[in-house]
């Protein structure tokens, strides 16, 4: 049996003590994080008991208690289904242009801004840029549907113009992905940028002071400055993306699927619904959800161990 000593017991004490003090000097704003805490976890950590569903036979009759666990039942039934491996390669696929042309675009149209002397044209291209971020995916879907409409869109009409064949952007497969990813920097890169231009703010101005003081130029003064004070919110921001990399957003594919580009759109959140939800197999949903979400942890908990080595940022 472990005892502590009187000097452990007057440190722990001490500790504490200090600890309500800090609390209670700081009430007001400990009181207004009360609510986020609560939300998080109401909505949150308390939902988490329903990850039980992927080991049991779920009957809606009986509930998440009642149901008869089966163990490994429906991993094993996933991992057989031929769609399954389609669908876990689509994601993928996509995930990765999501990481490799979307995440350097906010970063280059931050770098762009912050070169800007007119405040004018600046707020004005931020507010451009940034405005989408505030529509839905459904308002945005309708807006790519119109406009690349084979018979009226307005980009098939520009290329009937200059002499080409109207190309059926959402019907044909090889499309699909490349207006995902062009849809996603149209309507976030730009709500992307605000973070980025936040970190260059914050970079002490006496370093461009001094670099221009000793003949560098704009863009030696972007290489040697800049780019290194932004490299720890870069890495940070990488680091969070790669904890969603399974999650290419329902509202968008959706939105944008249909059956002629099923074979490429059907991602693990669309398969989720279509599958779990219309077809009422919710230990499947809560299957296939629970291995994404696995997926994505162990790709945010390597990438995170591997900028720590590395001996960058980290978030823990």
């Amino acid at each position: 049996m472990t005892t502590h000593s009187p000097l452990q017991k007057r440190t722990a004490k001490s500790s504490f003590h200090a600890a309500m003090q800090y609390i209670w000097r700081y009430k007001y704003l400990y009181l207004l994080l009360i609510p986020a805490v609560v939300y998080y976890i109401v909505f949150c950590y308390v939902p988490m008991y329903g990850v039980t569903i992927a080991f049991k036979d779920y009957n809606f009759k009986k509930g998440i208690l009642g149901s008869p666990w089966i163990g490994w039942e429906n991993f094993e039934y996933m991992f057989g289904l031929s769609d399954f491996w389609r669908v876990l390669w689509n994601s993928i696929w996509l995930s990765f242009l999501r990481l490799v042309i979307t995440f350097p675009v906010p970063i280059i149209l931050a770098l762009l801004l912050n070169e800007v002397k007119s405040n004018k044209f600046k707020k004005f291209t931020q507010t451009a840029v940034y405005l989408p971020h505030f529509l839905s995916w459904a308002v945005i879907g309708g807006i790519m549907v119109n406009f690349l409409s084979p018979t009226w869109g307005v980009v098939n009409q520009i290329i009937q113009a200059f002499g080409g064949e109207p190309i059926f952007f959402l019907g044909d497969p090889k499309y699909f992905r490349t207006t995902v990813v062009v849809s996603s920097i149209w309507k976030e890169a730009g709500w992307g940028t605000i973070i980025y231009l936040a970190a260059i703010t914050g970079i002490d101005m006496e370093q461009y002071e001094a670099a221009t003081v000793d003949g560098a130029n704009r863009w030696q003064r972007l290489i040697h400055i800049t780019l290194p004070n932004l490299k720890s919110t870069v890495i940070v921001m990488l680091i969070l993306r790669m904890g969603s990399i399974m999650a290419n957003g329902f509202e968008q594919i959706f939105t944008l699927q249909n059956p002629q580009n099923l074979a490429v759109s059907e991602v693990f959140e669309t398969y989720t619904y279509r599958v779990g939800m219309l077809g009422g197999r919710f230990s499947f949903a809560t299957t296939v959800g629970l291995f994404t979400s696995v997926v994505s942890c162990i790709f945010l908990l390597s990438s995170n161990f591997i900028s720590k080595k590395m001996g960058e940022n980290s978030l823990f």
